[in-house]
């Protein structure tokens, strides 16, 4: 019998969220000190394992139980935290994943090689690039971009990666670390609150979805707000303000989400109208070709808005990642082992990007969801009762006992 314990999962959790976290939340930003502190506890928990321990040329942190196969099963998650985020975010994956390795290694040798990866910066919360460390590993990161990207104090993303022993022209190194992963699991919180509206604890999940991620600049012309009639006005803002309904509109019609989350006008003084204003779009979709006619709507409708305010409008693009859908086979295993847990069919695909979005693009992959108390996530009222944790590390860990047997079956 399998010595995997779903409680000590949530032991190790709470151990974490003693050490890194406090009144106001978490404090595991990337390359900070209590980052590196949350990495230093993970260490100590596999200093007891007959794992391999180092870090590759990204900052991912690696632990490898060799097997009798160099086939690869890799499983993981991210110890970082937004700010002031929560105690579960990305944590419950990685502390599930050394449960793995615990119950694995207890058994001897195993048929195939099992990691275990802490992902680098998947948040991206200090640099505005997510999924930092997932992607060197599979190549999407654009290095050029990178050497311009600095944090609010304007420390430059390089520096700062070089005094975590991270060299921005080195990055393709990590890449060597896929040539034997065949399959990949995770398992995270849902951070959305429709398992709790459903009365469930797990999910399978089937996917991420597609992101389409925007800046438009809306150019009118500055006036005094006193003197300038309304109809003679070229308002920037108030063309901004028809997009953002029509892109909400969007949204609703397609069963998409489309989201306005930043607004910021010049001059930006309460006794001018608005000369330019700039916004960032961002709108999601499961199905690709939806989210592809989201996105050509929104260019019609920024189009129309602008013209209507006798302004122009200029797009500068952000970011772009495909719907990810995760592996037939993977999902028939995560399927089979909710429906053990806890006796349904629930599965839904994830608004949120992960670590997983990135490897679906190299490797078969699939998810499990816990619920999240009030849907609240990335912040420090983020919480999942116990009951909820134990019964997703449960059903992450006979999904990866299902992928093992089929990657030696070789049948994915």
């Amino acid at each position: 019998m399998s010595s995997f314990s779903p409680s000590r999962v949530v032991d190790d959790l709470r151990t974490l969220d003693q050490r890194t976290g406090g009144p106001e939340g978490s404090r595991r930003l990337a390359w900070t000190p209590e980052w590196v502190e949350a990495r230093s506890l993970l260490r100590e928990s596999l200093a007891t394992l007959p794992v391999e321990v180092d870090t590759d040329e990204a900052g991912n942190l690696w632990a490898v139980l060799r097997g009798e196969r160099p086939d690869t099963l890799l499983v993981g998650s991210h110890l970082d935290s937004v700010p002031k985020g929560g105690w579960l975010d990305g944590a419950l994956g990685v502390m599930s994943g050394l449960e793995l390795l615990r119950a694995v290694a207890a058994e001897g040798t195993p048929p195939i090689t099992v990691a275990l990866v802490d992902w680098a910066d998947e948040e991206g919360a200090r640099f505005s690039r997510s999924l930092f460390g997932s992607a060197a590993c599979v190549g999407t990161l654009d290095i050029e971009v990178l050497r311009g990207l600095t944090d609010r104090e304007g420390a430059a993303l390089p520096e700062i990666l070089a005094q975590h022993g991270v060299d921005i022209d080195r990055l393709d190194g990590a890449r060597t670390r896929m040539a034997d992963v065949k399959a990949y699991v995770e398992v995270h919180i849902e951070q959305g609150p429709i398992l709790e509206s459903m009365g469930r604890g797990i999910c399978t999940v089937t996917g991420t979805k597609g992101i389409e991620r925007e800046r438009l600049v809306f150019r009118g012309q500055a006036a005094h707000a006193g003197t300038m009639p309304m109809e003679m006005r070229r308002d920037s803002f108030r063309a901004a303000a028809r997009f953002a309904l029509a892109i909400a509109e969007i949204g609703e019609r397609h069963q998409g989400v489309t989201t306005v989350g930043q607004a910021q006008c010049w001059p930006g003084v309460v006794t001018a109208v608005a000369g330019e204003t700039r916004i960032t779009m961002d709108m999601r979709h499961i199905s690709a070709e939806s989210l592809q006619a989201m996105f050509d709507e929104a260019h019609r409708a920024a189009a129309e808005a602008a013209e209507a305010e006798g302004c122009t409008i200029e797009w500068e693009h952000i970011f772009r990642i495909p719907p990810m859908p995760f592996h037939p086979a993977l999902l028939d295993a995560a399927r089979t082992s909710v429906r053990e847990v806890e006796g349904h069919d629930v599965e839904l695909p994830s608004g949120a990007l992960h670590d997983a979005s990135e490897m679906a693009r190299e490797v078969p992959t699939v998810m499990i969801f816990s619920s999240s108390t009030n849907g609240l996530s990335h912040t420090k009222e983020e919480d999942t009762p116990a009951e909820h944790l134990e019964m997703a590390a449960d059903a992450f860990h006979r999904t990866c006992r299902r992928a093992i047997d089929l990657i030696v079956a070789d049948a994915l």
